[in-house]
């Protein structure tokens, strides 16, 4: 059985050590185990108990009350809850748990289920980039394996392309040409994928490449497909200190315009260059691919 420390602990679920120690001194609730040379840890089962409770705590239910409750009541008001799928906060706590149990069936309902109540976009925006950014985090703190992160984003991309497919291209008087990739060294499709869907969604026309695309191949693309614009998607965390040397290698490489979304993009300095147009969010994509 997989252990966590406190620090995996606050990371997995977005609640500070410091308020988990309180919980185990006032309350007593899920006091951790140790090991042989008193290292504190919690195991897998400590874990679903903790995403249980912080899912009822952080909607309106206070620790003293949950505290008095038996394993089985918090069981079914959770049970409640995670039926909620408008929820983002309940349901980005249900895909850490799908994940973390390699539950494939569990999380494609839950997905699915989101995307049906919300919508595709305010899914993305609320839930899944979220979630995915602190997959991504914690892979490489070593919480979690390389693997859950695989798990995830696969299904994910899953659900992307059959949205993708779902949506029926409106006619446009002039439709732009979309260029669609992301550069060496980056494998992260999700954000890629869902501009993609937004492009179909405003009747442009879009070449989508893909990852990892090398810089020497991009010249011959361009005077072949002779695109409007250039997308591109930065978000692989071990690329944060490079983004600006990267961005300056894919513009070598292009005489359009630039855009570029992604995590990266919103927690770096971008520098401003001329025909580089920085997405940080979602709103920001929807509202630059609906003016043009």
């Amino acid at each position: 059985m997989k252990r966590f420390s406190i620090s995996d602990i606050e990371s997995l679920i977005g609640i500070k050590a410091h308020t988990l120690r309180a919980w185990e001194s006032r309350f007593n609730l899920v006091p951790p185990k140790r090991t042989a040379t008193n290292i504190r840890y919690y195991d897998e089962k400590d874990l679903k108990i903790l995403l249980n409770i912080v899912t009822l705590n952080e909607n309106g239910y206070k620790i003293s009350k949950i505290a008095g409750m038996n394993p089985d009541q918090i069981n079914v008001l959770v049970t409640q809850l995670k039926t909620n799928f408008n929820n983002d906060t309940v349901q980005l706590l249900n895909l850490s748990e799908a994940t973390l149990k390699y539950d494939e069936d569990g999380f494609s309902k839950i997905l699915a289920a989101c995307i049906k109540e919300m919508g595709l976009i305010k899914t993305m925006d609320t839930v899944l980039f979220p979630f995915m950014k602190r997959v991504g985090m914690l892979w490489q703190t070593s919480t979690l394996d390389p693997a859950h992160e695989i798990f995830a984003a696969n299904l994910i991309r899953d659900q992307l392309i059959i949205a993708i497919d779902k949506v029926k291209k409106p006619k446009k008087v002039e439709p732009k040409r979309f260029l669609l990739f992301l550069p060496e060294a980056e494998t992260h499709e999700t954000g890629l994928l869902f501009a993609r869907y937004l492009l179909k969604g405003c009747g442009h026309d879009v070449l989508y490449l893909g990852q990892d695309i090398p810089y020497g191949d991009l010249n011959k693309v361009i005077k072949a497909y002779e695109p409007d614009y250039a997308f591109i998607v930065l978000t692989s965390l071990n690329l944060g200190k490079n983004v600006n040397k990267i961005i300056d290698k894919v513009m070598d490489n292009l005489k359009v315009p630039l855009l570029v979304a992604g995590s990266l993009i919103s927690e770096f300095d971008i520098m401003g260059k001329e025909q580089l147009v920085p997405l940080k969010n979602v709103c920001d994509m929807v509202d630059f691919l609906e003016e043009i």
